[in-house]
């Protein structure tokens, strides 16, 4: 019992460091000049809630409709290729947004490949007589956001088509019912929540993201959080303005449980048989794959194959970036370092729920993950307060004792941004970690403590030899999203030290495509093994229905 007191109270500090930041977030927000607010609702949060409120509309439409729509399409139909579309479909996970924006910037700009081609073709030499709509817009945003986050509605609402029972549609098909009235009138009805569900996701990954909002020419909470803060000094105003998006982030978060709550009742109530796809062959077969492989194309190929070229002719012309090696060190250190703190993090959290199972335990594990649902944005500017305040106060007792500065510690040294990652992505750990230990039996647990063995002892020699599968498919979720975070290493990062983010998104702003190119590439190729281990999961989840 002693054992079990010492896991919940370790439990219950992980969840106040996670909650130490949104606290400190209102404190700053709260002792800024008061006059800051009239400014704030006048001038600066209307436009900024608009565009944003704008720019959530439009990739909620485009996730749902591109997600739902190829998920109805390689659930209910059987093709040729429609095996290589369930997973490839995908695949735009792997592929940051902010890298889509840079490639499509280069991409679709009045004198790139793109536009420079089709006047060839139609033997135009001005660019002024043949302009393609300019990517740097409100629905530029849009679209290239839209088509790299349909994959969480897909994932979502895919399961749940597959768990559909065949009886409902059979019965439809029955009544008269066609292919387009049985999608609308039964198999959308039941996929509302888990549409929700995905739909609040990709919401919420939108709210988040900084680099191609800023690249797009959008301007969102999130980039005036930044702007207000790296442009202006001003912590407050920056605090102010993360208050007010929190409240949107609480309000998708409100959506996403909802579905949730819905989606259990839904697929409880559904065991029977899956429903058996239709076979479409000849033309019809090669309309549904050239349909369903329109997002890939989209939202990963074309991006992809940007930047191998941009990347081969990068090399050929002049080598590799002299930074890029010091940025993918940094990046991969400082991933590989926060990937250990939030695993053993994780396993703190969910073992402290699996040996003391009670409300204190429930309430530090729900706590601990709520920095997933954060933007990384609002978590470094709530962390700068109090670890600027503890660098003070640990600079001053140090130099007492040894007569000199030794300047930051937490902010100078990266360790502010093990914490941000450790906040933001603490969720992704426990959640793995938590899949992993459900696997295993309590008897287990209590055969070892009647052999004598500690709480502690249970975990080392038990749990975590069984746990490593868990382990590792949590710890590559976890190192690959570290990699891609953009938005808290901007804020938090040392001075001088690039990550292979930072560096693309500096590139990106200068201009300068061909350098940026090869740090995008790694990045994607790091991307793709989580997203390849998903795959490999929901094909095995697939075979297994009943």
């Amino acid at each position: 019992m002693h054992s079990g007191r010492g896991w919940s109270f370790a439990s219950l500090l992980v969840a106040a460091l996670v909650l130490l930041p949104l606290i400190a977030l209102g404190a700053a927000a709260l002792r800024g000049d008061a006059s800051l607010w009239p400014h704030l609702l006048q001038h600066v949060l209307p436009p900024t809630l608009h565009q944003t409120a704008l720019l959530l509309l439009g990739v909620g439409a485009l996730v749902i409709v591109v997600g739902t729509g190829s998920a109805w399409l390689v659930s209910a139909y059987d093709f040729r290729g429609r095996a290589l579309l369930d997973w490839a479909l995908l695949l735009p996970l792997a592929v940051p947004t902010y890298i889509v924006a840079y490639a499509y910037m280069d991409l679709l700009h009045p004198i790139g490949p793109l536009q420079s081609g089709l006047r060839a073709v139609l033997g135009i030499d001005s660019p002024r007589d043949l302009r393609l709509p300019d990517i740097r817009s409100l629905g530029g945003c849009i679209f290239v956001l839209g088509f790299v986050l349909y994959p969480y509605v897909y994932l979502t609402t895919r399961a749940l088509f597959l768990m559909q029972s065949a009886t409902l549609i059979e019965a439809a098909r029955t009544l008269g019912a066609g292919p387009r009235t049985v999608f609308v009138r039964v198999a959308l009805p039941l996929a509302r929540p888990a549409v929700a569900v995905g739909a609040s996701l990709a919401l919420m990954e939108t709210i988040n993201d900084i680099g191609a909002s800023e690249f797009l020419g959008v301007r969102t909470l999130t980039i005036s959080i930044y702007s207000t803060w790296v442009n202006r000094a001003d912590l407050a105003g920056a605090a102010q303005i993360a208050l007010a998006m929190l409240a949107v982030v609480a309000a998708l978060l409100l959506i996403e449980r909802r579905g949730r709550r819905s989606q259990r009742y839904n697929t409880a109530a559904q065991r029977a048989r899956p429903m058996t796809p239709t076979r479409l062959s000849g033309a019809a077969g090669v309309a549904a794959f050239a349909l369903g492989s329109v997002p890939v194309l989209l939202g990963f190929v074309a991006p992809a194959l940007y930047l191998v070229e941009r990347s081969i002719a990068r090399l050929r012309f002049a080598g590799l970036p002299p930074s890029l090696l010091d940025a993918t060190l940094n990046t991969v250190a400082t991933a590989a370092a926060a990937t250990v703190v939030i695993v053993a993090l994780g396993v703190t959290v969910t073992y402290a729920a699996r040996v003391a199972p009670g409300p204190l335990a429930q309430a530090s594990a729900r706590i601990a993950g709520l920095g997933y649902a954060v933007p990384g944005t609002v978590l470094a500017i709530g962390l700068l307060a109090p670890l600027g305040a503890f660098d003070r106060w640990a600079g001053d007792l140090i130099e007492g004792f040894v007569g000199g500065s030794i300047g930051l510690l937490t902010l100078g040294s990266g360790a502010a941004l093990i914490y941000a990652y450790a906040a933001r992505f603490l969720a992704v750990s426990a959640g793995g970690i938590e899949s992993g230990f459900a696997r295993i039996a309590p008897s287990i647990d209590h055969a070892a403590r009647t052999l004598g063995e500690t709480a502690g002892g249970v975990l080392r020699r038990v749990h975590l030899p069984m746990l490593r599968p868990a382990l590792a498919a949590a710890a590559l979720l976890v190192f690959v999203d570290c990699m891609k975070e953009l938005p808290a290493t901007l804020l938090l990062r040392p001075l001088d030290f690039e990550t292979l983010a930072t560096t693309l998104y500096g590139e990106a702003a200068r201009g300068t495509y061909e350098d940026g190119a090869v740090a995008a590439l790694i990045i994607v190729l790091a991307g793709l093994l989580p997203v390849l281990l998903l795959a490999r999961v929901g094909r095995r989840a697939a075979e297994t229905l009943p």
